[in-house]
């Protein structure tokens, strides 16, 4: 197994808000892990957000003496939460800080997913498939007939989510358990990617591509020329 992550901070903003975490060796019970948060709030609070959810789940999972994946995966995440929103308890500067989260980890072939937020994970070979599902107010329009997923893209309110870590006092991770090809590659990325690039551009450049480092570095500059209107984040895993 092979990992690569890059992260920009693309064309307009002024702190790069987005952290992420890749190991192709075990943590805790999980034999890898994975993740992408993208934060949000003031100048020092959406990176603030970002990085201690990260390295508070790392911490949370390798300390966890539950062996299921999924439990491990779904505790941390609420966990996290919690201390989140202590720490935004902490100082004026942190008030309403959140992050969105994306928690992946490759058992053989078995993948299980978490997400909160509007980060995301797809899962590459012939096609490219969406696995997590938006939690942001534009996806709820589109899965209710208002809106199509070109016209989501660019909608007004396309940045406004309806789950995130630190959001509210509960927070319910959605959870995924995908059976993979052994050519699959698996791509995170936060939405300063995805609000760049097309899906089928994603696609097509990773499979232009041998080398997943090369891929990734491609689908960053790509963003960035297309606008790069927000910080652009990418994780490609090979099997």
């Amino acid at each position: 197994m092979r990992a690569t992550a890059v992260t920009d901070i693309g064309k307009t903003r002024a702190v790069n808000q987005d952290y992420v975490y890749t190991s192709v060796d075990s943590i805790g019970c999980l034999p890898n892990l994975f993740i992408v948060a993208d934060g949000m709030g003031g100048h020092k609070a959406g990176d603030t957000a970002s990085r201690f959810t990260v390295e508070t789940v790392k911490r949370l999972i390798s300390e966890s003496d539950q062996t299921d994946a999924i439990s491990v995966i779904n505790q941390a995440v609420k966990e996290v939460n919690t201390l989140l929103i202590e720490k935004a308890s902490e100082s004026e500067e942190y008030y309403g800080m959140g992050t969105t989260l994306v928690i992946a980890s490759i058992f053989d072939n078995a993948l299980r997913v978490a997400n909160v937020g509007d980060s995301r994970l797809y899962v590459i070979d012939d096609n490219i498939t969406q696995i997590t599902r938006d939690h942001s107010l534009v996806e709820e329009m589109v899965l209710a007939g208002q809106l199509s997923k070109s016209e989501a893209r660019t909608h007004a309110k396309k940045n406004v989510i309806t789950r995130a870590i630190g959001g509210e006092e509960q927070v319910e991770p959605e959870m995924f358990s995908i059976d993979l090809k052994a050519d699959s590659k698996i791509l995170m990325c936060s939405d300063g990617l995805t609000n760049m690039l097309e899906d089928n551009d994603i696609l097509s450049i990773v499979k232009k591509h041998a080398d997943i480092q090369e891929a990734a570095r491609e689908l960053v500059a790509r963003a960035n020329e297309n606008g790069g209107k927000d910080n652009i984040s990418v994780i490609i895993v090979e099997l």
